[in-house]
């Protein structure tokens, strides 16, 4: 009986041998829920090269703790509910360790509380929204894109300097991104002396904004503040250029306004545009300059700041990984709270109390066609207070 038992004994620690073994040659499944269709397909398209680039480079170097990346993609569609949708797949059907590519901030804050549900982890590398790290914060939930309120830091720095006392009129699009921004630029603006002339929202995939221009024109701005993006910026820009609005006005805006996607659709309709940015392809650094060669070489464009923040995301994931020894959600939050890494913008640090990422920020001006390095600001001058209550 002692010989059966001990007999037993070794066949199963020869099996757990095993199935240790097998784990561990399994891939980390990382879900992607990010719009491959409709009116943000632009930035969709930025956060998969990015997350590919980045995962080939992890792979060839051996994966993140010997385990090799699988992405597991799905189309949003921009849209929250489809969002809410795939996610649920990604998370009780492909089994990802990790979810990330939420692209509309109400996608992003609803798909957080399908994370909560499963108790898995999500970041987003896009989303705006100040509340996602704010008031509807998560305990599951990280960004590593600047938000709101850091864009608009950046951007009252310049506004200060080159705008005094400047008259605003706000254009957003009608959803949760777009009345944050617009929230944050107005408190930051008026914070150095700027005054409100008005303010419009309108729908996303609006084809037709010309209904808004003579409220703009009434209003008489020195400054149009617009965080609408992807192929919506192209019509806007288009029709204020078509319709004399951009004559003696000065257009600024939120980071994913104008990008290397749409400002070859945008044309001259884009000459002069202002924004507050957490990254810029002309960042003169050793990484930077290889990261834009990678990116060229393998996608034949720039990155974005999307394509750029969904790169460094999953090396901070990687590094959390590994300093957790599992993709445990519990230990990998754990170890995300705090951690620090590089980026081809630099050095980022993920705030532990809120879960967004510090960041520097840049202003950027539209010029001929390219963006052009206007101004810095340091990331801790550029965050603002940690406003995160619920955990």
């Amino acid at each position: 009986m002692n010989r059966t038992l001990l007999l037993g004994a070794a066949a199963a620690l020869a099996l757990g041998g095993w199935t240790a073994a097998a784990q561990a040659a399994d891939p980390i499944k990382i879900g992607v829920d990010t719009p491959l269709s409709g009116t943000y397909t632009p930035i969709g398209q930025q956060v998969r090269w990015g997350l590919e680039l980045a995962a080939k480079e992890i792979n060839a170097a051996g994966g993140i703790a010997g385990r090799q990346v699988e992405l597991v993609f799905e189309d949003s569609e921009a849209n929250p509910s489809v969002a809410v949708q795939k996610a649920e797949k990604l998370y009780q059907v492909d089994n990802v360790d990790f979810l990330t590519g939420t692209v509309n901030s109400g996608a992003t804050l609803a798909v957080g509380q399908v994370a909560d549900r499963n108790k898995k982890l999500l970041a987003t590398s896009v989303s705006f929204a100040d509340s996602i790290t704010g008031a509807k914060c998560s305990p599951n939930v990280f960004r590593v894109n600047a938000k709101a309120g850091q864009q608009s830091a950046a951007l009252a720095v310049w506004l200060k300097q080159q705008k005094a006392d400047a008259k605003v009129f706000y254009l957003g699009p009608d959803y949760e991104m777009g009345r944050s921004t617009v929230a944050a630029f107005k408190e930051a603006a008026e914070g150095v002396g700027a005054k409100t002339a008005g303010e419009v929202f309108a729908p996303l995939d609006t084809k037709d904004y010309t209904q808004y221009f003579g409220q703009i024109r009434q209003a008489r701005p020195d400054v149009i503040y617009t965080s609408v993006a992807g192929n919506d910026t192209v019509r806007l820009f288009t029709q204020m250029q078509d319709f004399g609005l951009l004559d003696n006005v000065q257009v600024v805006g939120a980071s994913g306004t104008v990008t290397s996607q749409n400002i070859k659709a945008i044309g001259s309709a884009a000459n002069g545009y202002v924004t507050g940015v957490g990254y810029s392809p002309l960042i003169d650094t050793p990484a930077n300059k290889t990261f834009v060669k990678a990116f060229n070489a393998a996608y034949k464009t720039d990155p974005d700041l999307y394509g750029a923040d969904s790169y460094g995301l999953l090396f901070a994931y990687k590094k959390a990984v590994e300093a957790a020894g599992s993709t445990d959600t519990d230990a990998v939050r754990k170890a995300l709270e705090g951690l620090s890494w590089d980026t081809p913008q630099g050095k980022k640090t993920i705030r532990a109390g809120d879960h967004q990422a510090v960041t520097d920020m840049y202003v950027v001006q539209v010029k001929d066609g390219k963006f052009v390095v206007a101004d810095s600001i340091e990331g801790d001058k550029a965050i603002g207070p940690d406003a995160c209550t619920r955990f």
